[in-house]
């Protein structure tokens, strides 16, 4: 005997449903859009770490090449290029900064970053 509860539909998708999944999938394109131009800003701030992290046995000349190579790779807007570096005696400071852009439709906004990274010998 198969019994039925009163009231449930069955193959039907209501519409808060699809608002919903409409929703998720809304900030899911917005989050990757934003989200981008930040990860490529962390990975760029890792490099400058690791390049001032290992100064005292590097070349400035190397230290600059290596971090203009990673914003090409990167695909950072061409300021990013433009290395400062500073070193003395007991330390060394790199650093840059840039404003990349965030791209939506209808959207669209400047963010600048400036990335930076000390190591004392």
């Amino acid at each position: 005997m198969v019994t039925r509860h009163a009231g449930v539909r069955h193959g039907r998708v209501t519409v808060g449903c699809v608002a919903l999944v409409a929703l998720i999938a809304i900030l899911a394109y917005v989050g990757y859009g934003v989200g981008q131009v930040y990860w490529r800003y962390y990975q760029f701030q890792d490099a400058f770490t690791q390049q001032a992290k290992f100064a005292a046995s590097t070349p400035d000349d190397t230290i600059i090449t290596r971090l203009r190579a990673q914003a090409d790779s990167l695909e950072l807007p061409t300021d990013a290029r433009r290395i400062h570096l500073r070193r003395t005696n007991k330390g060394i400071a790199v650093w840059s900064q840039y404003a990349d852009s965030i791209l939506l439709p209808g959207y669209q906004r400047e963010v600048d970053f400036t990335v930076h990274a000390e190591k004392t010998f």
